[in-house]
């Protein structure tokens, strides 16, 4: 009798993208695992696979509506991440009907309201800026690291360099990107922003993410370059940041930093391995 050849699992999925910065979502509520690193690197190619930045896993809660677990689009883990966050408290509120949701991450809970408009805010919780905290390889001032550029350290639940430019155009993201996403100061390696002042409260901002590359926009990103920006006392406690896929709104509050800015669901699908 022949061997019997396994069948590769089939996985419903669901494609949504914020301001251009791209997911995959699979729903593992009231089922086994679907994803592990291996997986979400294959459906993450762009050639190959489905293609995107992240990819997201919702799972079951007992302390939140829904956990969320990320994978970059090489396979890593990511504790946190902003836009796919808002995409899919979008879908848990258009699920439910309710206007405000609680989403547990790695990174902690976090709560998310639809604020009208087709706009979602999520908390993305309170920026950390201990050397030990982000992490780097051993004690230095996170304000001005001292790297070329003297850019700043953050933590978002993951860890963030960003650099303040005079013009963040000019940058040549595909080069340095790289090279300070893999500075041994960052043992976990890091996301990397180029931020220009623009106006009052304005930054326009290009990032790589560690794992991804050159991504249209970011969210903990955004919240981390908002964050930095205000350490140094170059804006106030509410920017906006304009990044290559469309602006999105920060405020730094008391309980945490909101993130505001719109969702888009592409489509869905089954991932046939």
């Amino acid at each position: 009798m022949p061997a019997m050849i396994p069948q590769a699992p089939h996985i419903p999925f669901m494609k949504w993208h914020g301001l251009g910065n791209d997911f995959v979502v699979v729903d593992e509520r009231g089922r086994g695992p679907l994803i592990d690193a291996e997986i979400a690197l294959t459906m993450a190619d762009r050639h190959c696979g489905i293609g995107c930045d992240q990819l997201a896993v919702m799972a079951d809660s007992d302390a939140a509506d829904l956990h969320l677990t990320f994978y970059n689009a090489d396979g890593s883990h990511s504790a946190a991440c902003g836009n796919a966050t808002r995409c899919i408290a979008r879908h848990l509120m258009d699920e439910t009907g309710r206007s405000e949701v609680v989403i547990a991450t790695d990174h902690g809970l976090l709560p998310a309201r639809d604020v009208g408009g087709g706009l979602t805010s999520v908390n993305m919780g309170h920026a950390r800026t201990d050397w030990d905290q982000i992490p780097l390889a051993r004690q230095m001032d996170t304000l001005h690291l001292p790297i070329a550029g003297a850019p700043t350290a953050t933590s978002m639940g993951n860890p963030h360099c960003t650099f303040f430019v005079e013009d963040a155009e000019a940058v040549d993201l595909g080069a340095r990107g790289p090279v300070i996403e893999h500075h041994p100061f960052f043992p976990q390696r890091t996301n990397v922003q180029f931020a220009q002042i623009t106006g009052d409260n304005q930054i326009r901002m290009r990032v790589w993410e560690r794992g991804a590359g050159v991504t249209l926009a970011s969210g903990s990103s955004s919240c981390a370059v908002a964050h930095a920006a205000h350490r140094r006392g170059l804006t106030g406690v509410e920017v906006t940041v304009h990044l290559d896929g469309g602006p999105i709104h920060i405020r730094l509050a008391e309980d945490g930093i909101w993130m505001t800015g719109p969702t888009a669901h592409v489509f869905d699908g089954v991932w046939r391995g």
